[in-house]
């Protein structure tokens, strides 16, 4: 199975959001390019959240183009087997945290935002992973800094995606 075919399935069988859901859906009917990056008109991305259930916290980054404090994410690429997939790669090398688990359910939640041109919309379909107990991190390219917070500590951090995000994630632990 593609990539393509998988995100299909994923955003189907996917049952909030049903608007949002659907969209994304029409977009890849509309672009059988729209996983990649080279989309002009907008691409899926796969994202993830590193949370510490335990500890109560969860694992940001300092994205560097961006200067917001975001889950780890970013582009599908042509090796990733599924969303999941992609996003536990993201996960991964954005935190440097090795043993890192998806949160079983599929995805928590879809979030659309506009990108600087030559591009114009990321279609992100947003996990949660499960960070293990002895867990170390590193800072990535990408990543000014990568850091925990509490979850009371994320709405004064970051923007209200990775705050309902983090909500999503919380309500299906």
């Amino acid at each position: 199975m593609s990539l393509y075919d998988d995100a299909v399935l994923v955003l189907k069988s996917y049952e909030d959001q049903q608007q949002l859901r659907q969209a994304y859906l029409e977009h890849l009917e509309a672009h059988p390019d729209g996983m990649w990056k080279a989309c002009g008109d907008g691409h899926i991305t796969a994202s993830a959240l590193v949370i510490d259930p335990a500890r109560g916290r969860v694992l940001l980054t300092l994205h560097k183009k961006l200067r917001m404090w975001l889950q780890m994410g970013g582009h599908c690429e042509p090796m990733d087997a599924s969303l999941e997939a992609a996003a536990l790669r993201e996960a991964t090398e954005e935190s440097g945290v090795a043993g890192l688990t998806l949160l079983p359910g599929g995805p928590v939640r879809l979030d659309r935002h506009p990108i600087p041109a030559p591009c114009h919309w990321h279609f992100d379909v947003q996990y949660a992973v499960l960070a293990p107990q002895d867990a170390e991190h590193a800072i990535s390219e990408e990543s000014l800094d990568v850091r925990w917070f509490a979850y009371d500590e994320v709405p004064e951090v970051a923007d209200e995606s990775v705050v309902r995000l983090l909500e999503a994630t919380r309500a299906r632990l």
